[in-house]
């Protein structure tokens, strides 16, 4: 059995991509949000060895507990440290400690993902030495799961390549064949930039998890909602002020 890592940035300063739209306290309020909700999910998944948070903000560990998660504490330093130096610290006390051998990392803002969606990327672990979920945005990474854990290094941190496709370029390179894509919408998509947060809006609105505590934050806090640029244009939106 995999372990299941979810790295969540400390509250002072996670999700700060969006500090434009929202502020430091409501992104703060934000994160909590996505985290019960990602726990609650959690509690109908038991395909995992362990579940473990890492994250130096002690808010967040003690919420861990809650939903039957064990919470790893990281240690902040003075240095600024790229994420992919986090992942990898992440990674190396989950072998260290928990004797793992085979990780799979879930981001924390993947609103949308099922406890069906565990169990498939799971499953797909047992036969393969890297599992990938893309982002649907980008060519991101939404789900990253490696066996042995330290089969390959994260590619999250460079300047100008994608993520997926420095990884699986990277991965080529080594000579990694069992390499499995899992393809799934509810599980790749995530949340960068403010229009993700309108899109996310609406997605929670139609997948029916209008009772999350995500949706209701958003509900509470959005100054704006979607609307097309384009009459014919699908792809371009533009916000409205509420």
């Amino acid at each position: 059995m995999s372990i299941l890592l979810i790295p969540v940035a400390p509250l002072s300063r996670a999700k700060s991509r969006l500090e434009n739209y929202f502020s430091r306290e409501q992104l703060k309020d934000f994160t909590i949000s996505m985290f019960k909700d990602l726990g609650n999910t959690l509690l109908n998944v038991d395909c995992f060895e362990k579940k473990i948070v890492y994250c130096a903000s002690d808010e967040i560990l003690a919420l861990a507990g809650k939903f039957n998660l064990i919470g790893v504490k990281e240690e902040l330093t003075d240095v600024a440290r790229t994420f992919d130096t986090v992942i990898s610290g992440m990674n190396d006390i989950v072998i260290k400690k928990f004797n793992a051998n085979g990780t799979v990392i879930a981001f924390l803002d993947l609103i949308l993902i099922t406890a069906e969606n565990f169990y498939e990327i799971n499953e797909l672990m047992k036969n393969n030495k890297l599992v990938v979920c893309p982002a649907i945005h980008s060519a991101g990474i939404s789900i990253f799961g490696r066996k042995p854990p330290d089969i390959i290094e994260p590619c999250f941190s460079d300047p100008d390549i994608p993520s997926l496709s420095l990884l699986l370029s990277n991965a080529r390179e080594k000579g990694i064949e069992e390499i499995a894509v899992y393809d799934s919408f509810r599980a790749g998509f995530d949340i960068d930039i403010p229009n993700d947060l309108l899109l996310a809006y609406e997605y929670l609105k139609i997948f029916d998890l209008t009772h999350t505590y995500t949706y209701k934050f958003l509900k509470n806090n959005l100054k704006s909602s979607l609307q097309k640029r384009d009459a014919t244009n699908n792809r371009k939106f533009k916000s409205l002020k509420k």
